[in-house]
């Protein structure tokens, strides 16, 4: 036999936690409950005696179904010391002892097995309870509740084959309510719900009170790797081997008529945190009537007035558990004859703006430390206080109302209300022009519709995932979103979309809650925090900045969002993308005409620059220049001169860049500004050429139809366009010219960036503002295109400063993004100052996965069948992408040790990923302007977590 313990009496704590070790072991032991049970009874709680079987039986028992050697003894022992305690005995026809089974992982996990009652009740006991009680009403109440509660939760019977008896039998009788049936009711119901078992289940309702308890134990067990607690698991990032403990419990009795009752009770209101009982309670009854609704319930106050020495003792006991364990607590209570039990306490579930205030408050009463308030407060409690919201009391009437539209993936949280509109043009048209509030509606978005997700108050997609285009760019400018709706299905030529039976079309009205990840017909009342109105918020993410190692920058490209993302508590700028602003409308005509013109222009520049070269080092095609030779390269030199002057290309070209520098003069002038004596880290021109051009299948039809139909009419800008889509045209874009690569076939772009930026700084200095500008190239992946790239760029940098009398502090870094630029990161630093991971592409790169294709291909069923724990654009991969970081640090700062490092991809953003960050030396984090404050305090976490 096994010597191992599988079984532990409530009173039995203090053996566990010196077999665990510490509290929070023991939790993981026992389970929450079990361990909170224990506690109760440790510290003088009235408590109704009971045993714990360990979450270590669940994981073995998963093995075989069958339970570990030892176990059941050590089941039926621990049940004749509950029996000595409680004075009867279990299974005995005369004074028979019912228990309660409930289950209870570590977690508080919705999904896991309902509690059944009355354990222990068969038709002898039944007699024998009677001839105790002298209640038969009460014996026959309990013992259908036994019936009900095993069928339902053990045997898996529908509820509804026992309440149907239950609600025609009501009907027949004219009754409203269970307290108006009397013995004989429930006796026949109680035979009925026998029958329906025996329907249901081929056999007949178990009589043996062992059988009873090794099934229901059974259940629990099962129910661990039941589908519900699977799919909250997945959700909540609960691991699957933690395992559920079983609760066995000696049943007391609410329902043994008016001196007696039920309740579930918080020592402060989950909802506001405000100070006082907030609960409800009924006379006459069990547990479940307070829990299903059954019976209309009477707030926790009215006991006060029902059975005031009862509320005293329970007032004081509430008082003493939350003392006890420092957090606000969710109980349930039982009274029977007049005596109160407490069956449960544990932390309780609460609203974002309760947790937030009562960790305040429990600091300002001297319950906790500020490093405990902090930790007390989860990260995603702040994004909701962030965001407009819609009452749930709302949303659930529109579920009843059968208002539901559709359901995907919540990629970026907040609530909004708006007309339907299926593209970006009209979105921003009617947004703009008209002044609606509206929700686009796309399969899918691209940077082209970038114009009109910002004009919209939410975005909704039938494609992609919680990292694609629409999900960051919504995240990024703080629009609510909800992507992959995949049941809806879009018309655009129609103009509408038809999903869960509905139609909706153009100019209808939609609520979307981004934060659930759904979307519902008509409009929805929405309620805006103001963030600086939460002073108890605002407090918080002060002492998450006293307790944090890693500061938190943003990611803006315009000074509106630098401002907002300042007032929210960043520390700089970690990313701006310029070429953000070159999709801007004024500005895409020039991009345009840049773009089309650049390779040839670019042809005849170097062909001169090569020239020149040979000229002032005295070296032609690698041999020494003679008379002739030279005389030949200035000649050629001459035609190309000629040739660059005559160039419309070259001139073009330069005409787009001349009308480009000083709008993008601007825009870094007004991120300086914006982020006064804080640094602004400006990422130069990143993505491919052609994005910023017209669809090539868009193109080809105009020119395609404008041909057969004759039309001259713009027609040659269509075909030049169209050309000039063809010659940039990649079959892999992402791994093709771009970033630095980019910066070496046509350096001109950069330069003028770098001029840009620098003039701009240059300004802002004058003017007295402090400037810290961080130039970051993007995308390096061998040491000798930085060494090709950045010594000019700083040569311009410092010509600039030379020409406007200025000086201040700058640094060229960057980007991380490459699997290679990470191993070989120790070269790299040689050259960069600073080093910012864009952890997005890395994570690309270094799976192998292209994300929109991963997302709407596979990714969803590799994390639903646990192929990988989470989705990798979401959380970041520390073993994998996580490892080139740690070896990209380490190696960088042992060549240049005051090295910058941040992160600037999605991640910034996750708190799982900030805390890596924190583990692996990061300076800090830098993520969308609305995660910044949900990044304070995961920083703070890390930190604390990890000291």
């Amino acid at each position: 036999m096994s010597d191992k313990k599988w079984v532990y009496l409530f009173d039995q704590v203090d053996e566990a936690e010196e077999r665990a070790g510490d509290w929070e072991s023991v939790r993981g032991l026992l389970g929450g409950k079990g361990a909170n049970l224990g506690e109760m009874t440790r510290i003088g709680v009235p408590v109704p005696p009971g045993f714990t079987v360990t979450t270590e039986a669940c994981i073995v028992y998963q093995d075989d179904q069958i339970f570990p050697e030892g176990m059941w003894d050590q089941v039926m022992a621990s049940m004749r010391a509950v029996e000595e305690k409680a004075g009867k005995k279990f299974g005995d026809p005369t004074n028979p002892l019912l228990v309660s089974c409930r289950s209870g992982a570590k977690m508080s996990m919705p999904g896991m097995m309902d509690t059944v009652l009355n354990i222990g009740l068969n038709d002898e006991t039944a007699k024998g309870m009677i001839e105790l009680t002298q209640n038969a009403r009460f014996v026959f109440d309990s013992y259908r509740r036994l019936v009900q509660m095993f069928g339902s939760v053990v045997l898996g019977i529908p509820d509804e084959a026992f309440e149907d008896e239950l609600d025609s039998y009501k009907a027949a009788k004219s009754v409203q309510s269970d307290t108006d049936l009397d013995a004989e009711d429930w006796k026949y119901l109680t035979e009925k719900f026998k029958a329906v078992v025996k329907k249901e289940m081929g056999f007949d309702f178990p009589q043996e009170p062992e059988k009873q308890l090794e099934l229901a134990i059974k259940a629990v067990f099962n129910s661990w790797n039941g589908k519900r607690a699977v799919d909250y698991r997945r959700r909540a990032g609960i691991p699957d081997d933690l395992g559920t403990a079983v609760n066995i419990q000696t049943m007391v009795f609410g329902n043994m008529g008016w001196d007696s009752g039920t309740g579930v009770a918080f020592t402060r209101d989950p909802g506001s945190g405000e100070k006082k009982l907030y609960g409800d309670f009924l006379l006459n009854a069990q547990g479940e009537d307070v829990v299903a609704g059954i019976r209309n319930t009477e707030p926790i106050s009215q006991l006060a007035d029902e059975m005031p020495d009862v509320y005293r003792q329970f007032e004081e006991i509430t008082l003493n558990l939350e003392n006890h364990y420092h957090d606000m607590q969710d109980v349930e209570f039982t009274i029977e004859k007049g005596k109160l039990w407490m069956l449960q306490t544990r932390s309780g579930k609460r609203t974002a703006k309760a947790a937030i205030k009562v960790a305040v408050d429990m600091v300002n009463e001297g319950l906790i430390d500020r490093k405990e308030a902090v930790l007390r407060v989860d990260p995603e409690h702040v994004d909701q206080m962030l965001h407009p919201q819609f009452d749930p009391e709302i949303v659930e009437e529109a579920r009843n109302d059968n208002r539901l539209l559709a359901s995907g993936v919540n990629a970026s949280p907040g609530a909004a209300v708006g007309q339907v509109y299926f593209d970006a043009d009209t979105a921003e048209k009617m947004a703009h022009e008209e002044g609606q509030d509206v929700i686009m509606v796309r399969p899918f978005t691209k940077p082209d519709d970038v114009h009109g997700m910002l004009a919209a108050k939410g975005i909704l997609t039938s494609e992609g995932g919680a990292t694609s285009h629409a999900a960051v760019v919504a995240r990024q400018f703080g629009v609510p979103c909800v992507v992959g709706a995949s049941m809806m299905s879009i018309n655009l030529e129609k103009r509408e979309l038809r999903s869960n039976g509905k139609v909706i079309k153009e100019g209808d009205w939609i609520s979307l809650d981004g934060s659930s990840g759904e979307a519902y017909i008509g409009k929805l009342d929405l309620t805006t925090p103001d963030l600086e109105e939460q002073k108890e918020l605002m407090t918080l993410l002060d002492w998450a900045d006293e307790n944090s190692r890693l500061e938190v920058w943003v990611n803006a490209d315009y000074p509106a969002d630098a401002i907002r993302a300042r007032s929210f508590g960043a520390k700089g700028i970690g990313l701006c993308r310029t070429e953000h602003m070159f999709f801007e409308e004024e500005r895409l005509p020039h991009v345009e005409k840049m773009i089309i013109n650049a390779e040839e222009a670019q042809k005849l520049i170097d062909i001169a620059e090569r020239l020149e070269a040979s000229l002032e080092t005295g070296r032609f095609e690698g041999r020494p220049l003679t008379d002739e030779t030279r005389k030949m390269v200035e000649a050629e030199l001459a035609e190309a001169k000629a040739a660059l002057e005559g160039s419309k290309a070259v001139k073009a070209y330069y005409e787009a860049l001349d009308v480009l520098l000083p709008l993008q003069r601007g825009d870094f002038y007004g991120l300086f500004e914006a982020m006064d004596g804080l640094p602004v880290i400006i990422r130069l021109i990143d993505p491919p050429l052609h994005e910023f051009l017209p669809s090539q299948e868009d193109l080809l039809v105009d020119v395609t139809t404008m041909r057969l139909k004759g039309e001259k009419d713009g027609l040659e800008e269509k075909e030049i366009l169209l050309d000039a889509v063809n010659r940039l045209h990649e079959s892999n874009p992402m791994m093709g010219l771009r970033g630095i690569r980019l910066g070496i076939v046509y350096p001109d772009i950069m330069r003028m960036q770098v001029r840009a930026i620098f003039e701009a700084a240059s300004e802002a200095a004058q003017k007295g503002f402090v400037v810290y500008p961080e130039i970051m190239i993007p995308l390096t992946g061998h040491i000798n295109e930085l060494k090709s790239v950045q010594p000019e760029l700083e040569a311009i940098a410092k010509s600039v400063m030379a020409e406007k009398n200025v000086n201040f502090n700058y640094k060229f870094g960057t980007m991380i993004e490459i699997p290679r630029a990470a191993l070989t990161a120790g070269e790299i630093a040689e050259v960069a100052e600073f080093f910012s991971f864009g952890t997005n592409d890395l994570t690309q790169m270094g799976f192998g996965y292209s994300r929109d294709d991963a997302e709407r291909n596979f990714l969803f069923t590799y994390v639903d069948k646990g192929i990988l724990p989470v989705n990798p654009f979401q959380v970041l991969d520390r073993k994998g992408i996580g490892r080139l970081m740690e070896l990209a640090v380490k190696e960088g700062r042992e060549v240049r040790p005051d090295l910058e490092v941040g992160i600037c991809g999605e991640h910034g953003g996750d708190p799982s990923s900030i805390e890596f960050c924190h583990l692996v030396g990061n300076n800090y984090v830098s993520c969308s302007p609305f995660r910044v404050p949900v990044a304070r305090l995961a920083a703070a976490h890390a930190n604390i977590k990890n000291s």
